[in-house]
């Protein structure tokens, strides 16, 4: 059942995504006179389709006039992408047949350099204007939480203890750059190419300088900075064990059994050893120390409900929710941006983080959620607008380069040139879309 509702949330998200990638190009097609062929969910290799507005019988019965119109809608076979078949554009059909006849004034190769450029343009401009819409939803029903790292210590693990990271520190800086989000801190290190981090140990203030060649491992080692949570009850529920055991909110545990548990991670293991027996806790209850006997259940719980330091959330009306989805937007696409300068450099190690639609279906909640499914939404909005961009011909960024070339030469590149470098083009995206599957796979079978 989780397997079912994560593939509907991806086929939906995907399904819709990509149709409005597609109505952006379709758009300003249709603003300038540019006839449009087709437009198509998934691609209709080999001519297969599920459905086509021309040529689906059921559907040309109740609607005869779809027939006539010069775009034929439809959804293809292939869950790939989609795409919106230009007239007179060299794309992923390869259609050269119609480019050897005499151009036509509703062709895309007769327009003028701009208005091809706008209309290349419309994708992606329509994905980080979906994403926008996406963010200012969310953030105007929810406003937005997360964890200050201003008075939040660090919980370390093994790679994080050996770059110089110690349980307790407090992160200042990376290089000049001073973090607000706890949750972003390992994002941060690794998309900022960070030389030196500044950090708060006790009373000193040290500096520790970052091995550049552990960045692989930073994007492969999560949880490298946990929020190290001081173990301070917030209340006793009636039906706790230890309901009558003298524990009062702001009591702060310290240890179990006599051994050192400054932090509630340290505790766990601590708990779990006196599961279904009593331990004895030493409690800080502001100047006194005392020793309180509670009971441990059966899966090392006592019961409690401990205090989360640091939590803000900020509140926005629907005037200020759209501005802070542009903030939230513009923010999301320059970190791709950085995750993507990752990837391409062989040294991180990035590219083993590339993921398929195995890699999105697992992003998804096992349950639906409106909230986190806009929020997804969004960033795969800002991905696909982002991924376009790169000028690889075959995708938007790689159209846009030429006609970027044209405008500042004057020479427009040759229709046989065009289409040789769709297929260079075609061929790298089938060489990294085997790559994310791969990684996917490997990833499944560890």
């Amino acid at each position: 059942m989780v397997a079912l509702i994560k593939t509907l949330q991806v086929i939906l998200a995907l399904s819709l995504l990509i149709a409005l990638h597609e109505l952006g190009h379709f758009t300003f097609a249709k603003l300038f006179g540019i006839r449009v062929d087709k437009f198509f969910l998934f691609f209709d290799a080999g001519g297969f389709k599920l459905f086509s507005t021309k040529e689906s019988r059921w559907f040309t019965r109740l609607f005869p006039k779809a027939a006539e119109s010069e775009t034929e809608y439809g959804i293809g076979w292939l869950p790939l992408g989609g795409y919106c078949k230009i007239c007179g554009m060299v794309d992923e059909s390869m259609d050269m047949e119609s480019l050897r006849r005499e151009p036509q004034p509703y062709e895309f190769r007769t327009k003028p350099a701009w208005q091809r450029l706008l209309v290349m343009f419309g994708g992606v401009l329509f994905n980080f204007i979906s994403a926008i819409v996406f963010f200012s939803i969310i953030l105007g029903i929810n406003g937005q939480s997360y964890i200050a790292n201003e008075g939040s210590c660090i919980y370390v693990n093994d790679l994080a203890y050996e770059m110089g990271f110690r349980t307790g520190d407090q992160i200042l800086r990376f290089d000049d750059y001073v973090p607000e989000n706890f949750g972003m801190l390992q994002a941060d290190l690794a998309r900022r190419g960070t030389r030196k981090a500044t950090v708060l140990r006790g009373a000193d203030t040290l500096d520790i300088w970052i091995d550049q060649s552990m960045i692989g491992e930073v994007l492969s080692s999560p949880g490298m900075f946990s929020l190290a949570l001081p173990m301070v009850v917030d209340s006793v529920p009636e039906e706790s064990l230890n309901a009558s055991a003298g524990l009062v909110h702001g009591d702060r545990i310290i240890a179990v059994n006599g051994e050192c548990a400054p932090y509630l991670q340290d505790s766990r293991a601590l708990l779990e050893a006196c599961a279904g027996r009593d331990a004895e806790l030493t409690v800080v209850r502001g100047a006194d120390t005392l020793a309180i006997c509670a009971a441990v259940d059966s899966l090392g719980r006592i019961g409690i409900y401990t205090l989360l330091p640091g939590l803000r959330t900020k509140e926005y009306t629907i005037l200020t929710a759209v501005p802070a989805g542009c903030r939230y937007t513009f923010t999301t696409i320059r970190d791709y941006i950085r995750d993507l300068r990752l990837v391409a450099t062989p040294s991180t190690q990035a590219y083993k983080s590339v993921g398929s639609f195995i890699a999105i279906g697992q992003a998804f909640p096992s349950t639906w959620d409106w909230t986190e499914f806009f929020y997804l939404l969004g960033l795969l909005s800002v991905m696909l607008g982002v991924m376009n961009l790169i000028p690889i011909p075959g995708l938007d960024g790689g159209h846009i380069l030429f006609t970027l070339y044209e405008m500042v030469t004057g020479r427009k590149p040759s229709d046989r040139f065009m289409a040789a470098a769709q297929l260079v083009g075609m061929a790298i995206l089938l060489g990294l879309m085997f790559l994310a599957f791969g990684n996917d796979i490997s990833r499944l079978i560890k």
